[in-house]
């Protein structure tokens, strides 16, 4: 085998061992990203992976430790970070946050798109890195809607809440950035939104489940 071919075999043994071409979801808390996660889910079973990300924060009520986070200390996590084990990593209201390579891997492994929820700071680091995902913002209609949602949630402590909707200013202004996403949804209608979302991952919802019959 010639050398061009070698490199071109290796190539595609590369890409087929990356899988689907993964999905970063970004934007502030109460924008909507969770329901709309769960909805692609629910409707495309087994198509989807969430990529688990890491926190140094307490669980709450109901969550799951390697499901809903993998909640570990501080000091374990600047371990991993010093390591080059994470993607992306941020800090936010006293904890830390961030997503391994391990996390993403192991959906791609799946077969499965791989599902990146992540800031806006996140969105930024992954840029620099080459895996290659579709930039999706999901942005509150107004900043007093997300008020209104975070308030309803009743999980916040007031000095939380402002600082989640002090974030949620900066996040939004920083998004507004030319080429940072591929597409932008305002979710004021849940619906709409999902319809907006499903469109364009329609290729790769497609190209996975193709992939999977042969």
């Amino acid at each position: 085998m010639s050398w061009r071919r070698l490199r071109g075999a290796i190539a595609r043994a590369a890409a087929a061992m990356q899988g689907p071409r993964p999905v970063v979801l970004s934007g502030p808390s109460g924008a909507g990203k969770s329901t709309l996660i769960k909805k692609l889910f629910k409707d495309y079973e087994n198509v989807f992976g969430f990529s688990v990300s890491h926190t140094t924060r307490q669980p709450r009520p109901g969550e799951v430790n390697g499901k809903d986070y993998h909640f570990v200390t501080r000091e374990e996590m600047k371990k991993e970070i010093d390591a080059g084990e994470f993607i992306e990593h941020a800090e936010f209201s006293g904890n830390m946050y961030g997503t391994s390579k391990a996390a993403v891997q192991a959906v791609q492994a799946q077969n499965q798109i791989c599902v990146l929820d992540v800031d806006i700071q996140g969105v930024k680091n992954i840029k620099r890195t080459d895996l290659n995902p579709i930039y999706i913002s999901v942005q509150p209609p107004s900043m007093d809607v997300l008020e209104k949602r975070l308030r309803d949630r009743q999980t916040e402590t007031e000095e939380s809440l402002l600082k989640r909707l002090s974030a949620a200013r900066v996040d939004l202004e920083l998004s507004k950035e030319p080429g940072l996403f591929d597409l932008v949804i305002v979710n004021d209608d849940l619906e709409k939104a999902y319809s907006e979302l499903k469109e364009v991952l329609l290729k790769e919802i497609q190209k996975t489940q193709e992939s999977r019959k042969s």
